[in-house]
């Protein structure tokens, strides 16, 4: 027989529900015989099903009638106490956001979920857990299988306006293919500068901006069941992070970000590369629907897909943390450099070629992952005295492979003979993941008095306490650290005797200029006081006393 249960219920918890881990002990023949089993789960939209669902995966969107329900069946081969959870998968927790729990006889049910406007979007594993009356269980959901094929949990998809460029970066006026999938008759679309907002935002899946252009209406009648790519254009606007904004009639939002380089025509001589790369590896979109997220950090090592969505409403991990402030310091205080993608590095066939068109290249985010041709690249820019400013921390830690569309991860950079403290003057040396947050301490401000300038630092003073601190992941200098380079700051002792934060700076004779920051979020208070100042000055130094490049400025990046 079949059962309908209650409607979605939120749980009200103060922190998110651990996950558990393994299934029940023994092998499966052996856990057969001591608990439960439920037979043949599966996953459908209750209504009209969307493009892509199969038996354990299924499309709802919250608000559209007759699409709005989850249906989870199961069979029992014996009554049993029955608890359904919907579990939002993250990096080392699950959060559960609705659960059901009944007492089941023998037989078919099905358990309906309808997921609130509240829910955040996204996949969620239906984890089912079987009990009989001695309290032997069995949960199905309780891992991520080894493939798609092994998948066993049914799996609900959550769908609000998901959206992305099949390019991380573009020219001014370029036709931009952009992949929607939307249950919704009509859309607006508004492009966004992010960085030039007067009013921002705290949420953290959400994209604050300038708006540039006119919105520009979209009628999505007959594109309702799966995605669908169109082609946009934006204008002819300054450098920077823009993001087309997706709106339905309902309010329902998503966003798609991308970078937008400098026209041909224009020549700036600085470069932001925003760390796009890392943006996709912390992505927990889950594109093959077994309910985990497509990234390195969900366990396991699958491809990474540079064009996905972004699971948060199209906003790249941490971007409200990491990122934000710094576009916002370049917009208050008017300079428009060139912008790149990570991926526009490998467009440069050599460091000569970035060197002739850059004096400065900035690395403002946590630019984690890189391609041997961009480590080349950037360390034959600084052989050539390019200066190169690093605002976070644990930077050119991984070897990645690109094939232009995917990211697979290979080996640290410092196992293969390349440690990253060799360019950057530090490297990554431990995290916390944010428990310990600690200030700056200033302990060589006569090595730098330009850094320090107007700020009213000196040796011994500290900084940070505005912001709440620094750290979350950290890096120190080490024996690899080029000649002369000199520690200006530390947060001591941050996790534990010896393990500091430290902030460098290194000149080679070739004229090139490295800062490296030290700690993860550094660049995430850019727009406070003292670091506001600390950048001006740092900006200023850069472009001080250039030594003019070797060659002819080369063409710019070709696109990402």
């Amino acid at each position: 027989m079949a059962i309908q249960l209650s409607r979605a219920r939120l749980l009200k918890r103060g922190a998110a529900a651990l996950l558990i881990l393994g299934l029940a002990p023994g092998t499966a023949v052996a856990a057969a015989r001591r608990a439960p089993a439920a037979l043949s789960a599966s996953a459908r939209n209750a209504g009209r099903r969307y493009a892509g669902d199969r038996a354990l995966f299924a499309t709802v969107s919250p608000g559209i009638p007759g699409r709005d329900v989850a249906a989870i069946g199961f069979r029992l081969p014996r009554p049993a106490s029955i608890r359904v959870e919907a579990v939002q998968t993250a990096l080392r927790t699950g959060r559960v956001v609705w659960e059901t729990n009944a007492r089941l006889g023998r037989g078919d049910h099905v358990v309906n979920w309808a997921p609130d406007l509240g829910t955040a979007v996204g996949s969620y594993v239906m984890r089912l857990t079987v009990a009989d009356r001695a309290g032997r269980r069995t949960v199905l959901g309780a891992r991520r299988p080894s493939s798609v094929g092994q998948q066993k949990a049914p799996v609900v998809r959550v769908l609000g306006i998901e959206a992305a460029f099949l390019r991380r970066s573009y020219l001014p006026g370029e036709p931009m293919e952009l992949r929607i999938t939307a249950d919704a008759p009509a859309l607006s679309l508004q492009f966004l500068r992010c960085g030039a907002e007067t009013v921002s935002t705290e949420r953290h899946d959400e994209l604050a901006g300038a708006p540039k252009g006119e919105p520009v209406p979209i009628d999505w009648t007959g594109k309702r069941s799966g995605p669908v790519t169109i082609t946009v254009q934006c204008g002819g606007w300054p450098p920077g992070v823009y993001a087309a904004q997706l709106t339905a009639a309902d309010g329902r939002t998503g966003f798609a970000p991308f970078v937008l380089r400098a026209a041909e025509t224009e020549l700036r001589r600085q470069l932001v590369v925003m760390p796009t790369n890392t943006w996709q590896a912390y992505n927990f979109y889950d594109r093959d629907g077994d309910g985990w997220g497509d990234t390195w950090y969900a366990g396991g090592s699958p491809p990474v897909d540079l064009a996905r969505p972004y699971r948060d409403r199209g906003v790249p991990p941490r971007f409200k943390t990491y990122d934000r402030a710094f576009l916002r310091w370049l917009a208050r205080t008017g300079r428009t450099p060139d912008f790149a993608a990570d991926d526009d590095l490998e467009t440069f066939a050599t460091g000569d070629d970035l060197r002739a068109r850059y004096d400065l290249v900035v690395f403002p985010g946590h630019s984690e992952y890189m391609t041997t041709h961009a480590y080349d690249v950037i360390e034959r820019y600084r052989d050539l005295g390019g200066r190169l400013v690093f605002l976070s921390a644990n930077n050119f830690f991984w070897k990645v492979e690109s094939d232009g569309s995917t990211l697979r991860r290979v080996k640290l950079w410092r196992e293969v003979g390349r440690p990253e403290a060799r360019l950057l003057g530090v490297q990554y040396r431990a995290n916390d993941d944010g428990r310990r947050q600690g200030s700056y301490t200033v302990v060589a401000a006569e090595a730098a008095p330009w850094l320090f300038d107007k700020t009213g630092l000196v040796t011994g003073s500290t900084f940070g306490e505005a912001v709440g601190g620094y750290g979350i992941e950290i890096d120190m200098a080490t024996p690899d650290s080029p000649p002369g380079t000199i520690v200006l700051a530390r947060v001591v002792d941050l996790f534990g005797p010896g393990l500091s934060g430290e902030m460098t700076y290194y000149e080679t004779e070739a004229g090139a200029r490295v800062f490296s920051a030290g700690t993860l979020d550094f660049g995430g208070s850019s727009t406070f006081w003292p670091t506001s100042r600390l950048l001006t000055n740092l900006w200023n130094h850069m472009l001080a006393d250039v030594i003019p490049p070797p060659t002819e400025p080369a063409a710019p990046p070709s696109g990402g």
